[in-house]
């Protein structure tokens, strides 16, 4: 299997598992919880190392810069849609900060390097 495809399906596992924890959270343990947000983390890192091309690095981490704000946005306050929306991104997130900072270290470091 391909390096690239390692990272591709890293990426989909991550969004599942962390729209179907966005979703259901509430009828899960917490000690699951919080073993899976772990997982998404480590997820978030293999999609970080092994996503990587200058073309889909700016996107990725414009993308991860919007979900980052909109998540901050405090949409739980709006009627019903932002109580089931809030907890989905709030995984996300989890899932896509690591990425975007293994991303973003590895996109600073071909910029200092570039001749």
């Amino acid at each position: 299997m391909k390096e690239q495809n390692y990272g591709s399906w890293a990426f989909i596992i991550g969004v599942v598992l962390a729209m179907v924890l966005g979703l259901f959270g509430n009828f899960i343990e917490l000690s699951i919880q919080t073993l899976i947000s772990y997982l998404l983390v480590v997820i978030g890192l293999v999609v970080g190392f092994y996503n990587m091309n200058q073309k889909e690095a700016v996107n990725f981490l414009i993308v991860a810069i919007a979900l980052m704000t909109v998540g901050a946005a405090g949409l739980q306050t709006l009627p019903i849609v932002g109580d089931i929306v809030k907890p989905i991104l709030t995984y996300i997130i989890a899932f896509v900060a690591p990425a975007a900072l293994v991303m973003g270290l590895k996109a600073l470091y071909d910029l200092s390097y570039k001749k």
